[in-house]
């Protein structure tokens, strides 16, 4: 199973606890071309981001927790979900998930 991240439609970015970023799926380095894409690696995730977003990715190195919210951005949503990543039971950075959602999101309520 060689490269599945490359064939997923959603955005997959990875950093380490310095807040380096680590790996990026094809989606991630298309979605962030103008920003450098692939480049992008090796780089602080924290450049990547504007107040108070910056903050936010700080606590959640410092203090590793999950982040999850949906944005809207030229007409695009998109649920963002930043969670750590372990390594050895300890939390080694993040990751980062950006879906495309359509416009219209069934919810559906399941029974126990």
């Amino acid at each position: 199973m060689q490269n599945w991240k490359d064939g997923v439609n959603f955005a997959i970015t990875v950093c380490g606890a310095d807040g380096k970023i680590l790996e990026m799926n094809a989606k991630a380095s298309a979605t962030f071309a103008k920003s450098g894409g692939d480049g992008l690696i090796g780089k602080s995730l924290l450049d990547c981001h504007p107040e108070p977003s910056k903050t936010k990715v700080k606590e959640m190195l410092a203090k590793p927790f999950t982040n999850a919210y949906t944005i809207e951005k030229n007409g695009v949503k998109k649920l963002i979900y930043q969670t750590p990543w372990l390594k050895d039971g300890k939390a080694a950075g993040l990751v980062e998930l950006s879906l495309e959602l359509p416009a219209v999101l069934p919810h559906f309520v399941r029974k126990p």
